[in-house]
């Protein structure tokens, strides 16, 4: 490609997304979602968090831990425990990391 047809795509592509992300502000009447969706859209959150965080936990470069010794499973079931008993996420998050690096640092696991 000449560096004036990408140009020309770049532009191009710059105008179809802000067109298409603009199409529900362009409406003079206001946009209701139907209540299924949105009921359906409040567990969006978690379901994108769980399709990246699961498969980082359970699997070892795409195959199941042939050892029960992995620091992971320790360290998600002491964050999943404290996020269940304090609800706070940055409580989660530092509970989590200090029992996975007790474990590696401290075990070798």
């Amino acid at each position: 490609m000449s560096t004036m047809e990408m140009v020309i795509a770049a532009v191009g592509l710059v105008a179809i997304s802000a067109f298409s992300r603009s199409f529900f502000f362009l409406s003079e009447k206001p946009w209701r979602l139907p209540g299924w969706l949105e009921r359906g859209l409040r567990y969006a959150p978690l379901a994108a968090l769980s399709a990246v965080v699961l498969p980082e936990v359970l699997l070892v470069q795409g195959h199941w831990p042939h050892d029960w010794r992995d620091a992971r499973f320790f360290a998600t079931a002491a964050a999943v425990a404290w996020a269940w008993w304090q609800k706070g996420m940055l409580g989660t998050i530092l509970t989590g990391m200090a029992v996975l690096l007790a474990l590696k640092l401290g075990l070798g696991w």
